[in-house]
Formats: structure tokens, sequence, C-alpha cells
């Protein structure tokens, strides 16, 4: 089940391709604390998802890991991570462990991460981490899928 609201609507192109990748990384920036509004729509879209089966009959979303990368100019990464890392989770992905990153410098505004370069190393070293976690994760589940109980 694709809701496909008509002319213009990109939502069933891009659900193709979430149903061919088995990695998917939901990035972010920080908007008032919250995921930007077109995160949320994605995640909202997604919502979907958690009715439609494979030919297993397992939920679509099984055996595809996600992560969340963050970032911006206020603090609100971690609220941020946890926030969409549980939605993915509901619609049926695994999140692993570190499977995520973000680049901040605090509360307040304050310049881009293309104009500075403090917390680029951590975030970096993050990153990489969650990239290895993902791959890990999606190869084992690829090797020994879930199966459901039904």
């Amino acid at each position: 089940m694709v809701t496909d609201v008509g002319s213009g609507d990109a939502w069933p192109t891009i659900h193709d391709k979430l149903l061919q990748s088995e990695i998917l990384i939901n990035a972010t920036p920080t908007w008032l604390g919250r995921p930007s509004s077109v995160a949320q729509r994605v995640l909202e879209r997604m919502d979907a998802m958690m009715s439609e089966t494979d030919d297993a009959e397992r939920p679509v979303a099984y055996n595809r890991v996600a992560g969340v990368v963050v970032t911006g100019n206020e603090d609100g990464a971690r609220h941020i991570i946890s926030e969409i890392s549980g939605a993915l989770a509901d619609i049926g992905y695994t999140v692993p462990g570190q499977a995520w990153t973000y680049w901040h410098l605090g509360p307040g505004p304050g310049p881009d991460y293309l104009e500075e370069q403090r917390g680029h190393a951590w975030a970096h070293s993050t990153g990489r981490t969650m990239a290895d976690n993902l791959f890990g994760v999606a190869r084992a589940l690829s090797a020994l899928p879930l199966k459901t109980s039904g």
C-alpha cells in the first residue's frame, strides 16, 4: 500500500527506493530543537509502511537498518536522534547502537558547519562508527533475516 496523493507526488518513487535499500540514514538539521519539517514529513509518509508486508508476510522495513544524522546551530540533537530512531524502529527498521552522529556548537545562533572546524573530528569519528555499525548489522540481517512469529 503506497499512499499516492496524485500528480506531482514524489513519494511513490521515494518509497520504491526505500524498498530497494538495506540501509537508511535519516538526516535533518535542528529547527527549534526539533527535526525539520521535511524529515518529519518523511517519517509521516513512512508510517504507512507499518501495514505493508513482504512476500514472507513480514513488515517491509524488517531486515533493514537505519541511522540518524543531525546538524544545526542549537542543541537538541540527542532528543531529535531519539525521536527519529524510535519512529524508525516502530516502522520496523533495526536501529543498531551508535547509529547516529551530530554536529552542534551549543545553544543559540552560530556558524554553519562549513564555516567552522570545531567539532568536526568528533562528528566524523562517530559518523565512521555509525557507518561500521549500520553495515555490520545489515550484513548480519542479510545472512540471518528476522522472522515474524505469525
